[in-house]
């Protein structure tokens, strides 16, 4: 099982444990496909308590720190969890949306789908932790893409199809949002307010708005718009002052708080 190497951008990016402010950017694009938000409607224990985002986070963020920091074999066990999950994901569409009629069949193994997820990760990452740390060049966004593929192909997404570089992820996301195939429905609407403002969120109201001016303020307008989100001038200032804050934050932490330990080691463990 091939996997980045130490030292590299998947490290780079992974590593930072502000990564984690992309993921509700990142599960709005994928529901934003109207097969993936009727599995995650279906399926998912999502909205099940006012825990389960959290819970589901937390598992999350632990499968991925696995993925890219353990052992082959340690890997090679997320896979198959992952996988089995899919297993039981399927179904068909409530309703028509966009080019996707009522009654189309999903299966959480389509390749399609799993590229979409794969996309949306890796450029709610960048757009992300770009505005935090420094932007990245070209040749250190494509290495990311490169390194990032084979996590997609484990998965069951067709490697010929995934993006190498960032350019081909760019035009494979704005392909889907153009086409129709990716358009923001009723079940996306409905999921939304969980991934944005989670229960007991209000007890951190300050970090929650934050978060949510960080999320929005950075998805692409045609979905920003299909959702049904405000955005004006006035948020897009208070989001700038917010990142303004995070920069200096990050600036200041040294790396054993900023990063996760294992992305701190320079080399993978090896199995006992």
């Amino acid at each position: 099982m091939e996997r980045p190497s130490p030292g590299g951008m998947t490290w780079t990016i992974a590593g930072e444990r502000l990564a984690v402010l992309a993921w509700p950017r990142a599960i709005l694009l994928q529901v934003a496909h109207p097969l993936v938000a009727a599995a995650v409607a279906q399926h998912s224990g999502f909205r099940s308590s006012p825990f389960a985002p959290f819970a589901r986070l937390h598992a999350t963020v632990a499968a991925m720190r696995q993925l890219t920091f353990g052992t082959d074999d340690e890997a090679a066990a997320v896979i198959r969890r992952i996988r089995g999950v899919h297993n039981r994901v399927n179904g068909t569409l409530g309703e028509k949306t966009g080019t996707h009629e009522i009654g189309q069949r999903y299966s959480a193994h389509d390749p399609a789908l799993l590229l979409w997820v794969h996309a949306t990760l890796l450029d709610s990452q960048v757009r992300i932790l770009e505005a935090i740390l420094r932007p990245f060049t070209t040749p250190e966004l494509d290495a990311y893409c490169r390194e990032a593929a084979p996590f997609a192909v484990m998965l069951g997404a067709t490697a010929a199809d995934v993006p190498s570089t960032w350019q081909q992820l760019q035009d494979l996301m704005a392909g889907e949002i153009e086409s129709g195939r990716v358009t923001v429905g009723a079940d996306a609407r409905a999921l939304a307010p969980s991934i944005l403002r989670p229960a007991f969120g209000w007890l951190v109201w300050p970090m929650q708005h934050a978060g949510e001016l960080v999320t929005t303020g950075s998805l692409p307008p045609a979905i920003l718009r299909d959702y049904g989100f405000t955005w004006n001038a006035t948020r897009e200032r208070r989001r700038q002052r917010v990142l303004a804050t995070l920069r200096s934050l990050r600036a200041a932490m040294p790396d054993v708080v900023a990063r996760w330990p294992e992305a701190r080691r320079a080399r993978r463990p090896q199995p006992t």
